[in-house]
């Protein structure tokens, strides 16, 4: 099975509506992604919070051997706040 890189966008910004996501599909078999997601929903949560959050948003698409998502290096950021 395999899953496009637009539906793995869609389904994360449906659950960080504020996050800045580029999702890229590594070896082009759309099984092996790499996301960089920037969100405020991240704030105050543990790096493994965090990526709990984005496994949980992705709705079982890897939940194992019959997941349509093999494999996802992950990277979660909180927005720099702007001095003013």
């Amino acid at each position: 099975m395999a899953i496009d890189g637009i539906e793995i966008e869609k389904l994360l910004k449906d659950a960080f509506p504020t996050a800045t996501i580029q999702v890229e599909d590594l070896a082009g078999d759309k099984n092996h992604y790499s996301a960089v997601i920037t969100a405020n929903e991240f704030k105050g949560l543990t790096r493994v919070k965090q990526h709990q959050l984005v496994y949980a948003a992705l709705k079982g698409k890897m939940d194992g051997p019959n997941g349509a998502l093999h494999a996802l290096a992950l990277t979660t950021k909180i927005p720099e706040e702007k001095n003013e």
